[in-house]
């Protein structure tokens, strides 16, 4: 029979978690999020192989959805919610445009995301369709919005859950800690493809580490990491020089390097040296005095 498959579980797990018990007139209800249709649901991407129709649109439309037809659902219905946060209020119908806008923006974590059905305003009922072959939903959709993902995605077993994190943190409903492993890691990447990483640089290094689960607060920082002080002032000293070398055209890196040299006084790489590296560097410097 129909199944509700771990990931999608897990999706409704978290929207629960943050919109269930929400500051606000009208909270989010477990009844009001749903994978699996009811007995009598035939067709469409709430049903598994066991209960699709001939040339089900959830099944022939799309390679993706052929490759990964399974007992599993691939849908998920969200109700309607109205919550207060960070100064403002947040309900289905802003919640449902949040997440058409990064669909139609084609946002990395929106891929496996086939359509959409929602109303903006609780009246007009519309419907994004990554396949563009359809605009329109019944008036149920007035007051839940439907999620319909590619079969294949479901199947794979993969993590649903980041763009809704995206969406629960923008509304200040999800703390960056609330990350997982996986996340922490695609950050401690990113930040060391933004700093010239090699992994060999204090802001890499922590970063790495906070993925490793190392290091995740002020009070386990071991004496040998860079300070918070530290990171601050690198970081400041790195803005510094990028803004000085903004206007600036370089054709090679030995001018490029030149240029962000010019713009790190002593000072800002004084105070950039972590301190455990602080004899290190003045041992090193006294060492090329003398030779």
């Amino acid at each position: 029979m129909t199944r509700a498959p771990a990931n999608l579980l897990a999706l409704r797990s978290l929207l629960l978690t943050h919109l269930d018990n929400a500051p606000g007139p009208d909270d989010l209800e477990p009844a009001e999020v749903g994978i699996v249709g009811d007995a009598d649901h035939r067709g469409g991407y709430h049903c598994g192989s066991d209960r699709v129709v001939t040339n089900d649109y959830s099944v022939v439309e799309s390679p993706r959805d052929g490759a990964g037809l399974t007992l599993d659902a691939a849908a998920l219905d969200v109700g309607g919610f109205e919550v207060r946060s960070a100064g403002r209020t947040h309900t289905l119908a802003s919640f449902s445009v949040w997440c058409v806008g990064q669909c139609v923006a084609n946002a990395a974590d929106t891929r496996d995301i086939r359509e959409i059905i929602y109303s903006p305003d609780g009246t007009t009922v519309k419907r994004w369709d990554r396949l563009g072959k359809r605009t329109s939903g019944d008036t149920t959709h007035r007051w839940h919005t439907h999620f319909s993902f590619f079969r294949d995605a479901i199947k794979a077993g993969r993590d649903q859950r980041p763009l809704f994190r995206r969406y629960l943190s923008s509304i200040g409903l999800l703390e960056d800690n609330d990350m997982t492993p996986e996340e922490h890691a695609w950050l401690a990447t990113v930040h060391q493809n933004l700093t010239l990483l090699d992994g060999r640089n204090p802001i890499g290094q922590i970063y790495t580490r906070m993925a490793l689960g190392q290091d995740a607060t002020v009070s386990n920082y071991k004496p040998e990491s860079p300070t918070l002080t530290s990171i601050a002032a690198q970081v400041s000293a790195l803005q510094a020089a990028l803004t000085a070398l903004s206007g600036r055209d370089f054709t090679d890196e030995p001018a490029i390097v030149q240029g962000v040299l010019a713009g790190l006084t002593p000072e800002r790489i004084a105070a950039a040296i972590p301190p455990t590296m602080a004899k290190q560097v003045a041992d090193e410097l006294a060492r090329r005095l003398v030779a």
